[in-house]
């Protein structure tokens, strides 16, 4: 198995640290979210800092402790209604891809939001015909980036974004018809509050329909409780440590030699968290 962790959810440290840190815990690849491992590294000036001489350097790290990059992270909004701020984080995703090429990352990973602001607001609702074609406008000339650096754009389904479903992924592939575009699988993910009950159907819906077209697997547990007001909540946790069943994504993992990246760890149950998922495969 080809099992890594976000470097962001490892001990604090240099990108050298942090991937010694995941070495040592027995990971063997990573997901990069730049801005959250390098030193004032800034999204927003992503196309001038995303140099040759970075990735040089960013590349010679993993490669020092035999780690592979399953993923870099350029999770911004493709979808926000102001044109302007969309062409700006059209380049960010631009610079990403060219960069992800350079280091040979396996894919820049991304999800779909349907908002101006984190809070979900001044944006179409997520799951409408108008943030699905909004989105796919500001999307098309990022595909098109991605042939053009033979990198691999890959979009992950969240229940609360744009591309909600599978079938929705299986939609937006249809209409962009590349490649370059593939599926991030966070199971979890796909898993609402008023869902949770259908978490196994729904995962093995979301492998039917996207197997074939999965890169990476995002590997989390999660748990259902009551909040504040007593309302049922999918609550996040390392694997092993909750309700989840990856008797559907392992042999997927398996079939297709996909690399997968836990989520929701700390430093303290990171590798425990690896150790029940190598556990569960051999079931």
């Amino acid at each position: 198995m080809n099992i890594g962790i976000r470097l962001h959810d490892t001990a604090p440290g240099t990108l050298s640290e942090r991937l010694g840190f995941a070495r040592a815990q027995g990971f063997s690849c990573a997901h990069l979210a730049m801005s959250k491992v390098i030193d004032g590294f800034l999204m927003q000036d992503a196309p001038k800092l995303l140099t040759e001489e970075l990735a040089g350097r960013v590349k010679g790290a993993f490669a020092e402790h035999e780690m592979g990059c399953a993923v870099l992270g350029c999770y911004l909004n493709l979808a926000n209604p102001d044109e302007e701020e969309r062409k700006k984080t059209q380049e960010i995703y631009k610079a990403h891809l060219r960069f992800g090429r350079l280091i040979g990352a396996g894919v820049v990973g991304s999800e779909t939001y349907a908002l101006k602001t984190t809070h979900f607001s001044d944006g179409p609702a997520p799951q409408s015909e108008e943030a699905f074609q909004l989105f796919m406008k500001a999307f098309l000339p990022v595909v098109k980036w991605a042939e053009e650096y033979d990198e691999v754009m890959a979009i992950e389904p969240v229940c609360t974004h744009i591309i909600s479903t599978p079938e929705r992924a299986e939609r937006m592939l249809d209409t962009v018809h590349s490649d370059h575009v593939k599926i991030i699988l966070d199971a979890v993910n796909l898993v609402s509050n008023n869902t949770a009950g259908q978490a196994e159907s729904i995962i093995r819906e979301a492998v039917r329909r996207l197997g074939d077209q999965v890169r990476v697997l995002h590997m989390k547990d999660f748990a259902v409780n009551p909040d504040k007001d007593g309302n049922e909540q999918v609550d996040f946790r390392p694997c092993g440590m909750g309700a989840m069943y990856y008797g559907d994504l392992l042999p997927l993992a398996k079939q297709y030699d996909l690399p997968m990246t836990l989520e929701n760890t700390e430093p303290q149950n990171a590798e425990a968290a690896r150790l029940y998922l190598e556990q569960f495969g051999k079931h």
